[in-house]
This record gives structure tokens, sequence and C-alpha cells, in this order.
């Protein structure tokens, strides 16, 4: 035999033991059958849906330097005294938790970065769910079958901003002890149980001797294993359903059009995972966030200057605020309205947009299943319930920073606060009658192209002398983009009495989902598509340049 018929031999003998083991493996975990089967699954490609992916890898990121730092983090309330190598801080009386951020920073090789990481990388992490969510919710992408993935989202959202409270808390500096301080306040002004509340929290008077002892594992394993599962239940779903899709040509409601999975997706994803990391550490390197050595340990007397919390808490913080300190004693308890409304109210507002989806569903009747994407024009009346949502969100981070507004624009506070006041409530009535008008104007706007095409800006004059501008024709493509969505018509509750002329008994949610899909449906919420007689019309030059 031949030395390349031996190595060929080898070879095969090689393989073969390889497919003996594949096979053992498949026999019983039906992992090629699983494979086979899911990863040349087709995934749309568009630029907004690596808003989701920038969400993903944050958490990963977050995961990462999280189980670096428990190494060296030290989660008690007992007092030391410093002797580390921060010179300004020697011979300060400490918690251990922050004695251990300080070592953290200064002695653990690369802690200090790992720290900036873990920091930069919870709030990219927020904040890139947040813009993803705006846009799930602006293109309609919630709609069935997607409304449970669309609450695993909201819950992430709002877990995603406890998680970062209770992780902010631990190193027990003079800004996290001013949050928890404030905490504290918010535990009092709950009617009746508020003093108990608190008791149970803090182990006591505050600020206790257990607070960090217990928000430790809340941040570390509570609530991240929650999370965990929420976001691959919210995978799963994504994956079951198939990825919505932006209207356009080839593009229904029973197909697909994209990459696979396997390989290009997955490569795709894996070079963004690295592009998103090097772009945290990059900015972890260069910008430095919650300088506790600056700040020093928390000490009940003092209250850090220009306190301000994470952006994502700055609209509760914007509630307590600006909201009036009122005060009423009942039965000789007293009520802190001034504190307990803004904190019922804060909820109240993330759940209004969290159960949108099942408003919407109820006022339209729609219970069709959606994987074409809206454009947003095309939906004036959500998407200015959205922008308003938005309006009323921001103008209260503005109120969560009305000292530091003040200060670096010299300003009044006072006047800040009033602006923040009227503002809550007529911002977003402002900015609801404004977005919708837009988005009539827009469509408006998509007709005209429709019909008479583009704009080209050449002006041409005719022989008998009159001047008209060239108008292209759009693509067959563009036409399509333009007129895919569906105008549904408003739901009626019908006429008044039936036909023996007896009055009808109309229950009033019925009324009132009427007047509701009027405003989704109606003549003043939909401008009409062009039909295709009025396209053959213009299209064939009768009284059209």
């Amino acid at each position: 035999m031949s030395t390349a018929q031996a190595n060929d031999a080898q070879r095969r003998g090689k393989a073969s033991a390889g497919e003996r083991v594949a096979d053992w493996a498949d026999g019983r975990l039906g992992i090629y059958s699983m494979a086979k089967a899911n990863m040349r699954k087709i995934f749309p490609d568009h630029w907004s849906f690596m808003l989701g992916e920038v969400a993903l890898y944050s958490f990963i990121i977050i995961i990462l330097t999280g189980v670096y730092l428990t190494l060296f983090f030290h989660p008690s309330m007992g007092e030391v005294v410093y002797h580390g190598p921060y010179e300004p801080m020697q011979g300060v009386r400490m918690s251990e938790a922050f004695a251990s951020t300080l070592d953290i920073s200064f002695e653990v090789r690369g802690g200090l970065l790992i720290r900036q990481i873990h920091h930069w990388a919870a709030l990219i992490f927020l904040a890139a769910m947040f813009v993803h969510m705006m846009r799930v919710f602006f293109t309609g992408a919630f709609r069935k079958p997607r409304e449970i993935n669309w609450l695993f989202g909201f819950l992430l959202f709002f877990l995603g901003m406890l998680t970062g409270f209770t992780g902010y808390s631990l190193p027990d500096d003079l800004l996290s002890g001013t949050g928890l301080r404030f905490i504290e306040g918010v535990f009092l002004s709950v009617p009746v149980i508020g003093t108990y509340i608190t008791m149970f929290v803090y182990g006591g008077e505050f600020p206790g001797t257990d607070l960090i002892a217990r928000l430790y594992p809340v941040h570390v394993l509570l609530l991240p294993g929650i999370m965990l599962g929420l976001l691959v239940a919210h995978l799963i779903l994504v994956f079951y359903h198939k990825h919505t899709q932006y209207p356009g040509a080839g593009k229904t409601n029973k197909n697909v059009v994209g990459m696979p999975l396997l390989p290009v997706y997955m490569a795709k994803a894996g070079g963004f995972f690295f592009l998103v990391f090097a772009v945290i550490a990059v900015l972890s390197a260069v910008a430095t966030i919650n300088p506790i050595w600056t700040i020093g340990p928390y000490r009940p007397d003092q209250v850090s200057t220009g306190a301000q919390p994470d952006w994502y808490m700055g609209f509760a913080e914007g509630l307590v605020r600006v909201m009036p300190g009122w005060e009423i004693n009942i039965w000789g308890h007293t009520l802190v309205l001034g504190v307990f409304i803004p904190i019922v109210l804060f909820p109240v507002v993330l759940l209004a947009m969290g159960v949108y989806p099942f408003i919407e569903s109820w006022i339209t009747g729609d219970k069709r299943e959606h994987h074409i994407l809206d454009r947003p024009r095309n939906a004036p009346t959500r998407t200015a319930f959205g922008v308003a949502w938005l309006t009323a969100y921001f103008v209260m981070l503005i109120g969560g920073g009305n000292d530091l507004w003040a200060t670096h624009f010299h300003l009044s506070i006072n006047a800040i606060t009033w602006f923040v006041r009227i503002g809550f409530f007529a911002g977003p009535v402002v900015a609801f009658i404004a977005t919708r008008r837009i988005c009539l104007g827009l469509q408006r706007r998509d007709r005209d192209k429709v019909l008479h095409g583009r704009e080209t800006g050449i002006i041409k004059r005719l022989p008998h002398g009159e001047f008209v501008e060239v108008h292209e024709p759009l693509s067959q493509e563009q036409l399509h983009t333009l007129t895919q969505h569906e105008q549904p018509k408003p739901f009626e509750v019908g006429p008044a009495v039936d036909e023996n002329g007896v009055a009808r008994k109309i229950k009033r949610k019925d009324k009132l989902r009427s007047k509701l899909s009027k405003s989704y449906y109606g003549e003043q919420a939909m401008i009409p598509k062009p039909t295709r007689e009025e396209y053959q019309e213009i299209t064939s030059g009768h009284g059209h340049h």
C-alpha cells in the first residue's frame, strides 16, 4: 500500500470515529436533528434590529464583569479604618463594603476598569432596551402573536431598573446612601404600614446594619436570575414566532425574507458582540463614572451635593422633586402625599405602556397575526400616544435634575419646577396633537408621490408657455411600500333601533370602544390610499403633467 493510500485510510478511520461519536450524541440528545431544523432559519436584516442585540450583549457583559467583581466585594456594613494605597482616605472610618470597593478600584489588577465596564454596560443595557422597546412600539411589532413577548421585554426593563438601583447602592458611598435615604422616605410615605416596611427592609432604624448584606444576594442572584429566565423566554418566542420584517416587495405575513441563522447571521452577531464590548471598554477607559473615592463613605449626617440617580431613575426622582409638599392628617396618621402620590404614579405610567398592546387590540378588534411591521406614519394615533408618553418621561427627567439645570444654565429652580409641573400635563397633549398632524401630513405626501411620482426639481416650459415640474414615476417596489398597508374600518355599534323600531340596548363599553376605534381608523385618523382607478387615470396622462 502506498503512503497516499495509507493516509486516506487513516483519514477515513478518523472520520468514522467522529461520525460514531456524533451518532451516539444525536441518538441521545437530538442535537443534529434540532440543528438541521433550526440553524438554517431565516432572519430579516435591518439596522434597527441591532438595538435588541446591543441590549443582549450588554447584559452578557454585565454578567461576566459582575462575576469577577463578586470575587473581591465584601457586602458588609461592619466598620473598618482604611489603610489602603489611596492617601486621601487614610485613617477614615468606613464600611467594609466601601473599603472593598476602594480595594477593587486601586489594588485589584484591572479592578477599576471592570467596575467601569460593569456600570457603563448597565446604563447602555437599559438605554438599548428602552430604544428597542420604542422601535417595537412604533412599528406595531407587539401585535398578535407577540403580546406576551412584549410583556417579557417590559418586565426585563423594569427589573433592570431595580437591579441597577440595587447595584449602585452596594458600594455604600455618600451618593448611594443618599439614594437609600430617598427610598426610606418612600417607604415611610406608605400609609399605616410604612414604618413596618422600613424596619423590615433596613433591619431597624435607617441606615441599619444589614441593608448591604440584604441587597447583595438580591442584586447578584435573585434579580439577574429572573432576568435571565425572562431573556431566554423572550429569545425562544422570537425564534418560535419568527422575526417581524419591514414592508417591502415580496414580503408577506406568511414568509420571511432575509439571511439564514447559520453561518451568515451568527457570524455577523459574533462580530457585533465584540464591537459592542469594544465600545463599552473604550468608554469605560476614558470616561470615569461613579468615582466613589471623591465622594467618600456614607454618613447619615451628610448629603451629597448635586446627588443624581442614574438616568433610568430620573423619572421617579423628577416626580418627587416637583410634587408639592402636600400632607394631610387622618385619625392621627400623617399621609405624606407629596411623596406617596409620585411613587404610585411612577409604576402606573410604566404600566400604561406595558398593557398598551391589549388595549389597542380591544379597541381595534384586530385578532389577526401580524408579521409585517407598520410604518409609524400609517398608525398616527399609536405613534402620537408613544411620543406623548416619551414627552412626559423626558419632562420628568428634567425635573429629576432641576438643581443641575439651575446651576449650569443660571436659571431659577422655582421656574424649572413650575415648567416641569405644567409640562407634565400640557407637554404630552401638545406632542400628541402635533405628532398626529405630522403623521397625517406624511400620509398625504405618500399619496401624492404614488399618484404624481417623485419631484425631480427639473422645470420645463411647454410649447404654449406653461412651466411645469417634471415628476419621476416611482418603481414598483416603492409603490408597494407606500400602498401595502391596510386601512380597516372603525368599529361600529350599529343603529340605535332594531328592525322593529325598538331601541337597542348598547353597552357603555361598546360605545367607548366605537369612539376610540374612530380615533384609530376614522376619517380624521387616516388619509385614504389612492385607488387603482385614480392611479390609472393620472398615469394615463389626462390632465396631469
